[in-house]
């Protein structure tokens, strides 16, 4: 037989478009050609694909070798198709038996030796094939990936020889067997309990994660801010196998595989202050996911705050409202998923100390302005806690250890708040609109003009407005209440410390 078909996916963002590997054998001068728009990555799988099947034993045709990858305008890019491609020579020379290829996919790239290496992004793909409901043949070292993939078909293969052995019959290979890991949290060991006072920024830690809130921690140096934010994930149950499953797609994208041994645990991502645009929202020539999709069904969390440049932090503007990120460049457009929850920390003034009793600032109201300014008020209108966390009393350190909650008993009263949540709107309070938003969030009529007044005096925005809503109906599921009330409302309202720090600018 002088054609072979196969079938690859290429990626394109989260996606992963069905590529065709055509390979047709015909007469004429020796030749290799590759078409289908090809990377230059692609491209140079001729030599590893010549050498690879060589040194495999088997013969390369001295014969006019036309390899097609289809649909021809979609780009593609990497060395998975290598093992496509290698199969496809074999097949259409007749040296291996053709398979069912309807029913496989490849991925693979080759080394010269017939080894196969494992690449980035193959998670994605294996999705794909799962849902087309194929089998799927890729490089052994890949296996820890595809044990995420409960519904799928695969097998992993060591070589070229081993998959052309199991394909003609002689040596089949081990079909993948899923087994469900342990959802763990790797960061058990730290207790929220470690923390001295502080009882306001508690409180709201653990409102941010029962609702899905973003988080900010104002204070001067050495208040707990940073220790705080670290035990935020300590408070959250595990994921589900598809959110998970997203997750994990989106860390194979970006080449940092999740460890199967904590896969459900929401992601922790802490980028420095120094982090550029790209590095934080993602891009490139080729768009890749940046931190903020990493972080996805997981926490960001942002140190320093105010030492991040201004037009970094106002790029997540757009993801914190919508929840995806669209990067576009001349030849690709992606759009990858970014439902983070943000929590930061971040000083009052550039020393550190306006506002502390015990330690004179050394700032002019001009430079404190300056430094502030770093956070535009739109950023800030989107973060719905703003928590002061001040100096702790003399002596507070030197007390006794604190008491209260383990972490699973914690954990467990955020499952419920949240389970509250999903049984009433499918959602999180943070990402509540619309019209399941009126419902969730509905005040009486008396309620609501004293709430109306209230915002007015206060001269906070529309957007604001719906925060505080949120906050509140979270603080209501919280106490198990059916109901929005005012000592809701007015907890909500306190948590707005940015808005009380610039308002004691002279």
């Amino acid at each position: 037989m002088a054609l072979a078909t196969l079938y690859c996916r290429a990626q394109l963002g989260m996606d992963a478009p069905l590529v065709t590997v055509e390979v047709d054998i015909g007469n004429g001068l020796p030749a290799f050609a590759l078409v289908g728009l090809p990377e230059a990555s692609v491209r140079e799988a001729r030599e590893r694909v010549r050498s690879a099947i060589i040194n495999a034993g088997f013969e390369f045709p001295a014969r006019r070798i036309t390899v097609n990858l289809a649909p021809a305008e979609l780009p593609k890019e990497g060395g998975r198709f290598d093992l496509a491609i290698a199969v496809g020579i074999l097949q259409a020379s007749n040296q291996v038996p053709m398979a069912d290829n309807n029913k496989l996919e490849f991925y693979g790239e080759l080394a010269l030796s017939g080894e196969l290496r494992p690449g980035s992004g193959l998670l994605p793909a294996l999705l794909a094939c799962q849902q087309a409901k194929r089998s799927a043949i890729f490089p052994e070292a890949s296996l820890n990936e595809a044990q995420l993939l409960s519904r799928l078909s695969a097998y992993g293969a060591p070589s070229l020889l081993a998959v052309c052995a199991h394909l003609a019959g002689q040596q089949p290979l081990p079909l993948l067997r899923f087994e469900s890991p342990a959802a763990i949290t790797p960061v058990d060991s730290l207790s929220i309990n470690d923390v001295v006072g502080q009882a306001q920024a508690k409180r709201a830690l653990m409102v941010a994660a029962a609702g899905g809130h973003h988080l900010l921690f104002i204070g001067p140096p050495g208040t707990g801010k940073s220790m705080l934010a670290r035990r935020l994930p300590v408070l959250l149950p595990p994921l589900s196998e598809d959110a998970a499953q997203q997750s994990a797609a989106i860390h194979s994208l970006a080449g940092k595989p999740r460890e199967t041994d904590n896969w459900l645990s929401p992601p922790w991502r802490t980028p420095h202050h120094t982090a550029s645009a790209v590095a934080l929202v993602g891009g490139g020539s080729i768009p890749r996911p940046g931190e903020i999709s990493l972080a996805h069904n997981g926490v960001l969390f942002l140190d320093e705050l105010a030492e991040y440049d201004r037009k970094v932090l106002d790029c997540l503007r757009e993801p914190m409202e919508t929840g995806e990120v669209s990067i576009s460049r001349a030849a690709h457009q992606a759009k990858f998923p970014a439902r983070f929850r943000l929590i930061a920390a971040a000083n009052p003034c550039p020393c550190g100390h306006f506002g502390n009793p015990r330690r004179a600032c050394r700032c002019s109201p001009e430079q404190i302005r300056r430094y502030l300014a770093r956070l535009s008020g739109p950023f800030l209108d989107r973060i719905d806690l703003q928590v002061e966390v001040a100096m702790l009393p003399p002596g507070s350190l030197s007390g006794q250890q604190q008491t209260g909650p383990d972490n699973d008993a914690l954990r467990a009263l955020v499952a419920a708040c949240q389970a509250r949540q999903y049984q009433r709107q499918g959602c999180l309070n943070s990402d509540l609109q619309g019209e399941a938003m009126r419902l969730a969030c509905q005040l009486p009529p008396q309620l609501a003009q004293w709430y109306d007044a209230t915002l007015q005096a206060l001269g906070l925005s529309a957007r604001v407005h719906h925060k505080l809503l949120k906050v509140a109906r979270t603080l209501a599921d919280w106490q198990k209440q059916d109901a929005i009330n005012q000592q809701h409302l007015s907890e909500a309202m306190q948590y707005r410390a940015m808005d009380r720090l610039l308002g004691a600018l002279p």
